[in-house]
């Protein structure tokens, strides 16, 4: 292979990778790119090669997954504040599409991270979402529990803000105030 057959071929897998890291499937990267599906499918695996025999590519493919993760982060954070700001001011519909949004976050994420190996199986994944799950329940149960006691309120929002890393709001009743 000439140099630039060589040249071409690393633009080609770029262009796929790219597509790649944005959570696109290979049919979807080959409709964009207009390379063949069979084609973008070596590219990825010739990526996967490279990635794993040269250290400076692979720390650049660790830098743009990482980069490419706490962007989806970010995204889901602030969707989270904006169910939080929906749910306090009653709108229902507002709340149902950020959750909905954050959902297709979750799902483009772990499809991401699956695409490229880092997830090897959707057990994984299965389980990320299992967990989240739970930690919505038991932050509803502890917010529901604690409704009856303001100071016992205060210090629940206080600790949850910590684990989940939003500011728990708590609605400050007039008899709450002295």
């Amino acid at each position: 292979m000439s140099e630039i057959e060589l040249s071409e071929h690393f633009d080609r897998m770029n262009r796929v990778v790219e597509e790649l890291l944005k959570g696109s499937t290979p049919t979807q990267i080959a409709t964009t790119t207009g390379i063949q599906r069979k084609e973008v499918l070596e590219l990825i695996d010739d990526w996967k090669d490279v990635v794993h025999n040269d250290s400076n590519i692979r720390d650049r493919a660790r830098e743009a997954i990482s980069g490419a993760d706490q962007h989806y982060a970010m995204l889901i954070k602030e969707a989270w504040k904006t169910v939080e700001d929906a749910d306090q001011t009653g709108q229902l519909g507002i709340k149902s599409g950020a959750l909905k949004l954050i959902a297709d976050i979750e799902t483009k994420r772990i499809a991401m991270l699956q695409s490229i190996g880092v997830l090897e199986n959707n057990e994984i994944a299965s389980q990320i979402a299992e967990t989240e799950r739970k930690q919505d329940i038991l932050v509803k149960i502890l917010k529901e529990t604690t409704s009856i006691c303001p100071k016992c309120k205060m210090e629940v929002a206080k600790r949850l803000s910590q684990i989940t890393g939003v500011i728990e709001s708590v609605p400050v009743e007039e008899a709450d105030v002295v």
